[in-house]
């Protein structure tokens, strides 16, 4: 063999070598790479240990957040609830409510002052409806001389309710006036009656709005009664007119204060009665109710707090 075909080889073999180192180089440069990438990927040990005691901070306030909201209900569970109202044969109507402003709490001495007068209330209330049962009798013996039947008719269901509220109020001795939150809430709210001004809280504001409807319940019926005896229009002269407590438990607002409003139900719930018409109320659902306008024209009240 020549020297120049071997030197021929050896270089050839030489080229060879360097390609094959060429090629491994960047072969282990890309293995480094892609293990530096995966070590990047993979957070370090306090990093880790960060991020778990964020998540058990988050699982702890979740805790408490459910811990809280069930307080919260039980609490909302052990306050006094309001009492309901009586009830006659008629079920209770509640129209339509407002919300009242933050709630005040009264000082200890007017709070007995408040119930002092609500025992007086109750007593004096109880003597009136004591005396209606007899003015009752002797209207209703009138009516059947005249031979008006539905009037006579309706007016029996009318006593017939006075008479469940009478028997309410004898049960009314142990009364808890402490869990009662009218006797501890002040005033939020006045109206006007007669030139002067009253004031109240949402419990009185609720009842006078209940004493509208149920009289203006009631004065339908009335009307409708006197169209079928075919009797002339005067609601004046009716029951419900005169004593226009249907519906009154004697808690809340003074019993004239009820009766005023009352009357004004009456009044419009008789013309709609008498006419055969829903002009100043609406029926729903089997019940007759007072439009909100309306209502809303009768009984004013005005924010104080």
């Amino acid at each position: 063999m020549t020297a120049g075909v071997l030197n021929r080889m050896i270089a050839a073999f030489g080229i060879t070598a360097v390609a094959l180192c060429g090629l491994d180089v960047p072969t282990s440069a890309q293995a480094q790479q892609g293990q530096s990438q995966q070590e990047e990927k993979k957070p370090p040990p306090q990093e880790k240990e960060k991020q778990q005691q964020a998540q058990k901070k988050q699982e702890k306030d979740k805790q408490q957040a459910q811990k809280k909201q069930e307080q919260d209900k039980q609490q909302q569970q052990a306050q006094p609830q309001r009492p309901q109202q009586q009830q006659p044969q008629a079920q209770q109507q509640h129209p339509q409510q407002q919300q009242p402003p933050q709630r005040q709490r009264l000082a200890q001495q007017d709070q007995q002052r408040l119930i002092g007068q609500q025992q007086q209330r109750l007593v004096q209330y109880g003597d009136y409806l004591d005396q209606q049962q007899r003015v009752a009798q002797e209207q209703s013996a009138q009516l059947q001389q005249q031979n008006r039947r539905a009037q006579y008719s309706y007016q029996q269901q009318y006593v017939a309710g006075l008479r469940q509220q009478r028997l309410r109020i004898q049960s009314q001795g142990s009364y808890d006036y402490g869990r009662d939150p009218y006797f501890y809430t002040a005033p939020s709210y006045r109206y006007s009656r007669g030139g002067r001004y009253y004031e109240t809280n949402q419990y009185g504001v609720d009842l006078l709005r209940q004493a509208v409807n149920y009289g203006y319940e009631q004065g339908r019926l009335a009307g409708m009664a006197d169209r079928q005896d075919r009797w002339p229009f005067n609601y004046r002269t009716s029951y419900g007119y005169l004593d226009a407590n249907y519906g009154y438990g004697g808690f809340y607002v003074d019993r004239y204060d009820y009766n005023n409003y009352f009357r004004e139900g009456f009044r419009r719930g008789y013309e709609d009665g008498y006419y055969g018409r829903y002009q100043y109320g609406t029926y729903s659902s089997g019940r007759t109710s007072i439009l909100g306008a309306v209502l809303g024209a009768i009984l004013i009240f005005e924010a104080i707090r």
